[in-house]
């Protein structure tokens, strides 16, 4: 997760890319779209060119179940717009096989966006 934070951090769509497995599925219900496969998310993080204005993933907390391959972390993310988020995910072979997130857009910073509840 954090190899992929630094992805997105440093506009390197191939880095990013390569923390999923060729058939990954990555989706944010209930509007966003589908995406399927590494190169598919190749060119969504950036491609070649990168993206036209700087990312930036922040990962607040992280969790995993080895026995599951599954885990989940509280993100901020920046791109136009700050959004604080929740990512579920299931590895294979050390890949990222599915993400699925759901986010809020806000402006408030992390510690204000959870108001009260700080742990």
């Amino acid at each position: 997760m954090e190899t992929l934070a630094r992805g997105w951090n440093s506009n390197n769509a191939t880095l990013a890319a390569n923390c999923f497995t060729n058939d990954a599925i990555y989706s944010a219900p209930p509007d966003g779209p589908v995406r399927h496969g590494k190169r598919e998310l190749f060119e969504f993080f950036g491609g070649e060119k990168g993206r036209d204005q700087p990312m930036s993933m922040e990962w607040h907390h992280l969790i995993f179940d080895e026995a599951t391959q599954m885990g989940a972390g509280e993100y901020t993310f920046s791109y136009k717009i700050r959004t604080h988020g929740v990512a579920i995910v299931r590895l294979v072979d050390g890949k990222i096989a599915n993400w699925r997130e759901y986010e809020q857009a806000s402006p408030l910073p992390w510690s204000q966006f959870i108001g009260e509840n700080h742990f």
